[in-house]
C-alpha cells in the first residue's frame, strides 16, 4: 500500500466520520424538542462533523500533495472557538426570554442561580 492510497483511505475515513456525525446533528435538529436540546444537537455534533471533514481534507493534502493548508487549520479552530459559544449565547438568551423548557426535561438549574440573584 503506497502513500496515495493509504493517504486518501484516511481521508475517506475522516470525511465519512464527519458526514455521518453531520446527518446525526441534523436528525438531532429535526428530531428533539425544545430550543435547548436542538442548540446541543448543532452546536456538538456538527462541530466534531466539521473538524472530521476539515481534518480528512488536512491530511490527504498533507500526505498526497505535501502541502499544508493553514486555512483548514483554521477554520478548524474558529469552528471550534464560534460554534459552542454561539450555542451557549442563544440558549442563555432563549431562557432569559422565557422560552419554556420541554416537558421531558426534569430538571432547571438555572432558574435557582437567577432568582438569587434576582434576575427572574
Amino acid at each position: 500500500m503506497n502513500a496515495d492510497v493509504s493517504s486518501e483511505l484516511i481521508a475517506a475515513i475522516l470525511i465519512l466520520t464527519g458526514t455521518i456525525f453531520s446527518f446525526l446533528s441534523a436528525i438531532g435538529i429535526i428530531r428533539l424538542p425544545d430550543v435547548y436540546t436542538r442548540s446541543h444537537a448543532a452546536s456538538k455534533s456538527s462541530t466534531l462533523g466539521v473538524l472530521f471533514t476539515l481534518l480528512g481534507a488536512f491530511l490527504f493534502f498533507l500526505i498526497a500533495d505535501d502541502f499544508f493548508s493553514i486555512r483548514l487549520l483554521l477554520g478548524i479552530f474558529f469552528v471550534f472557538l464560534t460554534a459552542p459559544i454561539s450555542a451557549h449565547v442563544i440558549c442563555r438568551a432563549a431562557y432569559r426570554s422565557n422560552v419554556e423548557l420541554s416537558k421531558e426535561s426534569v430538571q432547571d438549574d438555572l432558574k435557582d442561580v437567577l432568582r438569587k440573584e434576582g434576575n427572574v
